[in-house]
């Protein structure tokens, strides 16, 4: 297998509690959060990345094969790499090795609900003589970190029977090793210096240390079996580990009812991204680094959950977020270092009420709507009536300011410092569209529980944006909309971000101006990986997120493609085009080239952002909740 493909590709095992496994194929890490057991010790945070890796080497006779790669400052050693025949997913990430005659399987997964990895090398063809020596590396800290070698590390380890146990800092959980090794060794040193090159070229830091304080021998007469868990397990828990986690994989493809190779693996990738938060549940919005954040989670719902069959998730996600609105606001997003929520978002809470609708219709569930969560709905429209956080108040023509100087409140949130890349302060395009499907969303509950004077109410508020909405953002010489409208000014800017105006469920924009907006944003925006943030006619386009931090945030919204954008998009230009013949077949052609992307960047799944220009290389994470779920929603809607 050529290297830089398979250094490109990476493979993701999750968990369900926020915990996740992942690497490259090739097996030389290239990200600092990169690693064979990454836990969530509160789930779904307090993530400690702790088993980096394994050294892998065959023993034949007296001749010694590696099978680990690594990369150091100038060098990539050893080569293991080249031994690699095939990789698959089945359902969990598969190597299939090949040296002189010799083929060595090697399978991971993380089994549901566990803090823990489970990897099994097998022989399938070779001489009795063989056996395999694997040294574990150890990091131990925060998954946004890097470890240095450093006194306080502590390099012991305990042994018991099968198991060994390491707990390098006190106030970190320990760590279980099950093992059914023949032999075991105290090594006890630091590899020094091993090198990222994606941190690098990200212009961060790119060098970590990492302890090996024991190896593990084994024969291969049987399947070598090695359980990494913050539990303890015995090694005999593997067979019943990987049949419970086959069994559960299969169970999701039949609720989905998914014929299909590609929604099967759509359904697959979709499950990595649910996660428990206290009782409930909720979306972690991209692996390896995003955290859970609200408009995500309500973005990715429909998808992730009733398009997989799933709606009692979809339940207990909403039921959850109801818990934390404060204000009339649902968090932002969760930050890794904490518990406290932070709120600085004006469309989360607005996307809240899209997630309830399709729950509601995908079920007849309106029993959901008792129980107070019909009155927190209410309370929201109020508050934001009323005022709330970050100026976020209700103007005198029934449409919804937000923002000031210095904040980033809609979904293009970049900030650099103080500085806000695309500042957005006023009343943004998408967010008057949320806000009248939130009151026609409101309209229909009031109704059907017999609140006839809030029915009025809201109907009076929605009839009044949409007459305003109409007036003041439609720019007759672009034929399209504006971005922003504040206190007379009004950016001009073609952005994606007017599509919604036409694809929400109740869409606010007159039935006559969609066409004129979607060939507006199909002609400037539309690419094989979704739509670009930007149109490359505006002065300020950026054609490729790369560089330092500085620079990829100059970019992430200004040009950047965003794959889950194809979503509203087809919605929007199956709403124009619905009568007309090959619909299906164009949106085949839409959809294509993110299908295709299944088997690029992230295995098996979808990144968050491409570059704006051909060959639109995938970047930011490689695996993305609203990507994954705008894809599969879609695929289930108009291509099942």
């Amino acid at each position: 297998m050529k290297f830089e493909d398979a250094l490109g590709r990476e493979w993701l095992e999750t968990n369900g509690l926020g915990g996740f496994s992942s690497g490259p194929i090739a097996g030389a890490n290239t990200r600092r959060y990169h690693g064979l057991l990454t836990a969530a010790t509160r789930p779904p945070l307090g993530r400690i990345t702790m088993l980096s890796k394994f050294e892998e080497a065959l023993l034949v006779g007296e001749e010694r094969i590696e099978l680990t790669t690594n990369q150091y400052p100038g060098a990539i050693y050893p080569e293991g790499y080249r031994h690699i025949r095939d990789f698959r997913l089945d359902p969990f990430p598969i190597w299939t090795y090949e040296i002189n005659g010799l083929v060595l399987e090697k399978r991971l997964f993380m089994p549901h609900c566990l803090n823990g990895v489970v990897c099994v090398w097998k022989l399938l063809t070779g001489g009795a003589d063989v056996h395999l020596e694997i040294r574990p590396l150890f990091s131990f800290v925060d998954h946004h970190h890097l470890q240095s070698e450093n006194g306080e590390f502590d390099s012991g380890f305990t042994v018991d029977g099968s198991s060994i146990c390491v707990r390098p800092y006190a106030d970190l959980p320990p760590l279980h090793l099950a093992h059914n090794a023949s032999e075991a060794a105290e090594t006890g040193y630091w590899y020094r210096n091993l090198e990222y090159r994606i941190e690098k070229e990200r212009g961060f830091d790119h060098h970590e240390d990492l302890f090996q304080p024991f190896l593990l021998r084994y024969g291969l007469v049987d399947p070598a079996i090695a359980i990494a868990t913050i539990e303890p397990m015995r090694v005999s828990d593997a067979e019943r580990l990987e049949t419970d986690e086959i069994k559960r994989r299969k169970g999701l493809i039949k609720r989905a009812k998914a014929r299909t190779s590609v929604k099967k693996r759509l359904v697959l990738a979709a499950d990595q991204f649910i996660a428990a938060r206290g009782d409930g549940a909720t979306v972690m919005a991209g692996y390896p680094w995003f955290s859970d954040w609200g408009r995500d989670t309500m973005i990715s719902l429909p998808g992730l959950t009733l398009a997989t069959g799933r709606p009692e998730l979809a339940k207990r996600i909403i039921l959850e977020y109801a818990e934390h609105i404060s204000d009339g606001m649902l968090p932002n997003r969760f930050p890794d270092d904490g518990d406290k929520a932070e709120y600085n978002t004006v469309d989360a809470t607005l996307w809240y009420f899209e997630a309830i609708r399709a729950y509601v219709e995908a079920t007849e569930d309106r029993k959901l709507l008792g129980g107070g969560l019909y009155e927190k709905l209410a309370e929201i429209v109020a508050q934001h009536v009323k005022g709330t956080r970050y100026d976020i108040h209700l103007d005198t023509d029934g449409l919804l300011f937000a923002g000031g100087p210095g904040l980033q409140l809609t979904w293009m949130d970049a900030k650099i410092g103080d500085h806000v890349v695309t500042p957005r302060t006023g009343k943004p395009v998408e967010i008057q569209a949320l806000w009248y499907n939130a009151l026609q969303i409101m309209i229909e509950f009031a109704e059907e529980l017999g609140h006839k004077e809030d029915s009025r109410r809201f109907t009076a508020m929605a009839d009044l944006a949409r007459q305003n909405f109409n007036a003041s953002f439609w720019n007759a010489e672009a034929g399209c909309l504006f971005d922003v409208v504040e206190n007379g000014t009004r950016d001009p800017s073609i952005r994606p971000n007017q599509i919604f105006a036409v694809s929400l469920f109740h869409p606010i924009l007159d039935r006559n101006r969609w066409a004129d907006v979607v060939g507006k944003v199909e002609q400037e925006l539309l690419t094989p990986v979704g739509l670009r943030s930007l149109s490359p006619a505006d002065p300020a386009y950026v054609p490729r997120y790369i560089g330092s931090p500085f620079e990829r945030d100059s970019a992430y919204h200004q040009g950047t493609v965003w794959g889950w954008l194809i979503g509203p998009f087809i919605d929007a230009y199956a709403r124009v085009h619905d009568e007309e013949k090959g619909l299906d077949k164009r949106i085949r052609e839409m959809m294509e080239g993110l299908i295709e992307h299944l088997d690029e960047a992230g295995i098996g799944q979808i990144s968050e952002i491409f570059d704006a220009e051909p060959p639109h290389n995938a970047r930011g994470c490689p695996a993305q909740a609203w990507s994954v779920a705008e894809v599969l929603r879609i695929h289930s809607r108009y291509l099942s």
